[in-house]
């Protein structure tokens, strides 16, 4: 069976996601990363990056979650999870290509520096936040999904960004209606909502 290693609220819940709406045969393993143990000797063995996801298979371990993501909506053709033409399949991936690899740093930067930020640095890595925001609600969310009409795995995988940006009181309804619209679609889903169940924790309200 598909084992998935996650941490609860952290970025894995896009892989997390993408089982529940695959219909997927799977078992998920939390990792508490308060508790230091994505450092454990056990869970290093699996992942040596110390870091969620990871899923186990029987040819091996995939890691990230555009990949994860992917090969799960691929696995599962039926659920349409991942656009048929090739040019929307790259451009689907282009858009997680972005999410891992500006987005999400920008807000880790924000949100998870240690010590926090303060001052100039807080407010500079808040503008980048921001920024990036504006980004997807002016040009890379087409709506109601990213795609557009069809939803895809890139839909969940958003919605773990918005989620954090909602918590932390930067996702404004003035400034992104688009993408608060997106995330309250999305935390409606009954995939999504068993995903976040599993993890233990709650849609957000804006």
């Amino acid at each position: 069976m598909l084992k998935l290693y996650y941490s609860p609220g952290a970025c894995a819940l896009a892989s997390h996601i993408a089982f529940e709406e695959a219909g997927a045969d799977y078992e998920s393993v939390k990792i508490d990363l308060k508790a230091g143990e994505q450092k454990a000797p056990d869970y290093l063995a699996i992942n040596p990056a110390g870091v969620t996801p990871a899923l186990v298979t029987d040819e091996g371990v995939l890691t990230e979650n555009a990949v994860i993501m992917s090969w799960i909506a691929d696995l599962h053709p039926d659920r349409n999870l991942v656009p048929a033409d090739a040019f929307q399949r790259a451009r689907m991936d282009a858009f997680n290509g972005w999410a891992a690899a500006s987005l999400h740093p920008a807000l880790s930067r924000l949100m998870f520096s240690r010590p926090p930020l303060e001052g100039d640095a807080r407010d500079a890595a808040l503008k980048a936040v921001k920024d990036k925001l504006a980004l997807a609600e002016q040009h890379l969310l087409k709506g109601p999904f990213v795609m557009g009409d069809q939803h895809t795995v890139a839909d969940g995988y958003l919605s773990v960004f918005t989620r954090w940006c909602r918590l932390a009181g930067i996702l404004d309804g003035d400034a992104y209606p688009k993408l608060n619209t997106h995330l309250d679609a999305v935390q409606a889903r009954p995939a999504v909502q068993r995903a976040l169940k599993a993890q233990g924790i709650e849609p957000v309200g804006g």
